[in-house]
């Protein structure tokens, strides 16, 4: 998969020094002031030898453009710009190649860069910055407001004034070349120097990475005020990628196998890039925008920045063919033919090295098996669990014995009369003309259209404050809307589930019975019922009108408490887990009673099917879709892993471990609702939370995590996320005491909903307008609304 193109012996080391290389060219240092430029294109052709420099040259770099090729060497006494074309047609010529000096006395630079139009160079010697033009002999900027060396400095792709250093003193800052001032100051990152910094033009980031392996990545706003998005580090990316790849059996395992090879562990961020192509027409490629090229001391690494995760990593020692063992420096370009290419310098010999990378077989390297969908594409076996029925009871009529009994025609003791012996009627038939119309049966007719014809799909997230109320002095563990949109349950710590109207106005409808607080509140698909799990090992089923449960699910029917539950198959089915247990349900809700028998349970559930996770560890959460029919239940359990339940079968189809770094306390999958359409592939898409874990977004096809949220706070508390019902937008509570809207195809949040009184616990999307409304652990409901938002669901 890396092969070496190109092997060069040098005559002295250059572990350190900024070595240059583009998609055609790659040069070096010789004799410490001359230049080899040779041709990745053509290697037996006679690299292009360029003289002028005085001094010993530090630093390289070829400019953005293809066309003119631009080269920018540095040394203590100049700093050249090469035109490589030019240079190459004098020299066939017969004439000496030469440059253009732009910048003299400037010191020991060790970083060179191009602007993104080839206009600018930026020269980082000790700690001051110079930028100056590539055409002439001109600094048209001074920068010294580091308090150490700087290390490195990159322009920013999308705006030609803004540029990005950082140094050694632990910081970067963001330079507005147009004011000359800094826009922003970054806090000290971390204990050991930043090395290198990148810029991700599709999302608008900047990444930064530490001699000690660690790597941030920020947004960057229309402002210019960064905002942290993650935090990646290489050797816990190792660590996990080695123990998912079945590597490593057990921690300790792993300890011992890092205790034998302890060569440079830091793994110091040399150079990033992205994994692109010059020629890359296939659109099924721009996912590889995401994947980050990491040069480090060791080897290359791949990691998706969407979910922070390695991919894979090619290692020095793994290929003994290569000419490098040990890295000093590294310089990145896309290559042709859907490649990447690499000019490394070795750390401990005097030799460089030009590698190359075929993306194509790394995606087929990292391409996954077929996975799942929530879509049912057959129809259930005949053993399924799905098929369970109630048994019908067929009546019971006596025997007869004997012959028939002579029974009286009467029962009663009196007999109405005939009427044969009363006076006949004068008026056989009058109609009434004055009958009043009934309001409530025409009221009834009036509201039974929809409250939104479809879901607006362009709306803007719903940011703006509509409504603050104040319920209880409880956490509210859990938030449902009904299918319509009309109506919200709220499970609250007091061991009662409220219900209001979606508008939150006039009085609740309370319902009490549990012994504990309720976890787990959800609506059946036909709104006439819902259901409620608490800690007390009971789950009800309640009716509109009734105050009393039509069903109760208790008495050591359930050995630990009911951590969730839901209707599950379109109604058919109650699906809910207790311990490491998956219980399926059948059940008939029946709410006539009688007066005598009063207390009598008239509704029956009876036990369908009942599923051990592999692991036998607790399940904390489960989500199953009850819109349409699918045999996919997911359950999470206590060991930090997901479960895929093919429910068909009745059995553990898949299992993803270490999912998480704590046990998941929510998941969610994206539903939609009646009122939206979304692609069909999006609904195999579902969120994770975990504690001091942030929040992931799996693909069921796939079973890989395609995107990680981490700038909410959650460090002990369970906070939930939701996924709006056009698919678009992700909501999650948090510990700062603010709710946060992210955008699902990015990992920086696009709200910050705040002036909440306490940590948000809950966060529900209103499923026919763009509505969101968040529960505090305080007792307090907020709604918020978008700025498109049409009228309120009442």
């Amino acid at each position: 998969m890396v092969t070496e193109m190109l092997s060069l012996p040098c005559d002295r080391l250059l572990s350190h020094r900024q070595l240059a290389c583009c998609h055609t060219y790659c040069g070096i240092p010789l004799e410490g002031k001359n230049m080899l430029i040779y041709s990745n294109m053509d290697k037996d052709n006679k690299p292009l030898l360029l003289t002028g420099h005085h001094g010993e040259i530090s630093a390289m770099t070829f400019g953005k453009l293809s066309g003119p090729v631009l080269l920018c060497s540095a040394s203590p006494d100049y700093i050249i710009v090469w035109d490589i074309e030019l240079c190459h047609r004098r020299t066939q010529e017969g004439e000496v190649a030469a440059g253009t000096v732009i910048g003299t006395l400037l010191g020991e630079v060790v970083h060179l860069s191009f602007c993104f139009s080839d206009e600018r160079v930026a020269a980082c010697s000790g700690s001051t910055l110079y930028i100056l033009s590539s055409k002439r002999h001109e600094v048209i900027f001074t920068f010294t407001n580091h308090m150490g060396p700087l290390t490195s400095a990159e322009f920013c792709p999308w705006n030609k004034n803004i540029l990005v250093t950082t140094s050694e003193d632990r910081t970067f800052k963001v330079l507005d070349l147009k004011t000359e001032a800094v826009c922003y100051q970054s806090f000290v990152l971390s204990g050991s120097p930043l090395l290198s910094v990148f810029f991700l033009e599709e999302n608008r980031h900047l990444i930064t990475g530490s001699t000690d392996g660690q790597l941030w990545c920020f947004s960057v706003p229309g402002d210019h005020k960064c905002h942290l998005v993650t935090k990646m580090d290489l050797q816990k990316m190792e660590k996990r990628h080695l123990q998912h790849q079945g590597t490593v059996s057990d921690p300790a395992g792993f300890s011992e196998q890092l205790a034998e090879d302890k060569v440079d562990t830091s793994k110091p961020v040399l150079k990033m890039s992205t994994c692109s192509s010059l020629i890359d027409t296939n659109n099924e490629h721009k996912k590889d925008n995401s994947w980050l090229c990491i040069g480090s001391s060791d080897g290359l690494y791949v990691v998706e920045l969407a979910t922070s995760e390695l991919l894979t990593a090619f290692y020095f020692k793994d290929y003994p063919i290569l000419s490098i063992s040990m890295a000093g420096s590294w310089s990145i370009s896309p290559g042709w033919n859907d490649s990447m290419v690499f000019l490394v310098s070795s750390m401990f010999t005097p030799c460089v090295a030009l590698l190359e990378l075929r993306l194509c077989v790394l995606r087929s390297t990292l391409a996954c098996g077929e996975g799942f969908s929530v879509f049912s594409s057959s129809p259930p076996v005949l053993e399924s669990p799905l098929s369970a029925e109630f048994k019908r009871k067929e009546p019971e009529h006596p025997k007869k014995k004997g012959g028939v009994k002579e029974q009286p025609l009467v029962f009663h003791s009196k007999v109405k009369s005939s009427g044969y012996t009363s006076a006949p009627r004068s008026a056989m038939f009058s109609p009434k003309t004055n009958i009043q119309k009934n309001p409530s049966s025409k009221k009834s007719h009036k509201n039974t259209g929809l409250p939104l014809r479809d879901y607006p799909a362009d709306s803007a997230a719903p940011t703006i404050p509509h409504t603050h109320l104040s319920i209880a002095n409880k956490p509210i563990h859990c938030l449902q809307y009904s299918g319509d949109g009309k109506q919200i349950l709220c499970g609250l710590g007091d061991s009662s589930v409220l219900l209001y109207k979606s508008s939150l106005t006039g009085n609740p409808t309370v319902y009490t019975g549990h012994d504990k607080p309720v976890g787990s509140v959800s609506w059946s698909l036909n709104r006439q019922w819902w259901l409620s799990a608490s800690e007390d090992q009971s789950l009800r089923i309640w009716t509109h009108g009734s105050p009393e449960p039509a069903i109760i699910m208790g008495n050591s029917m359930f050995s630990k408490p009911v951590r969730s539950a839901q209707f599950y198959y379109l109604d058919k089915f109650l699906l809910l887990a207790s311990g490491p247990s998956l219980y399926l349900y059948l059940y008939n809700v029946d709410i006539t009673r009688d007066n005598i028998k009063r207390y009598q349970q008239r509704s029956v559930v009876k036990l369908a099917k009942c599923i051990t996770s592999t692991s036998a560890t607790d399940i904390t959460a489960l989500s199953a879709i009850n819109d349409f029919f699918s045999y996919i239940v997911l359950a999470c359990g206590s060991d930090r892993s997901i479960q895929v339940f093919d429910m068909n079968r009745g059995c553990v189809a898949a299992a993803i471990p270490d999912a998480h770094s704590r046990s998941i306390h929510c998941i969610t999958q994206n539903k939609g609702s009646m009122f939206s359409t979304q692609a069909p592939d999006s609904y195999n898409l579902f969120l994770t939370s975990a504690v001091t874990d942030g929040v992931k977004m799996w693909d069921l096809r796939s079973l890989r995590c395609v995107r990680r949220y981490e700038n909410h706070l959650n460090r002990c508390h369970p906070c939930s996320a939701a996924i709006s019902p056009c698919g678009r937008f992700i909501a999650s509570g948090s510990e700062d005491n603010c709710a946060y809207v992210y955008d699902i195809r990015s990992s920086s949040y696009l709200h910050k909903l705040q002036k909440h009184s306490d940590t948000v616990l809950s966060v529900a999307f209103n499923p026919a307008t763009p509505q969101l409304l968040t529960g505090t652990m305080d007792g307090k409901l907020r709604l918020f609304q978008s700025s498109s938002a049409g009228p309120s669901v009442s």
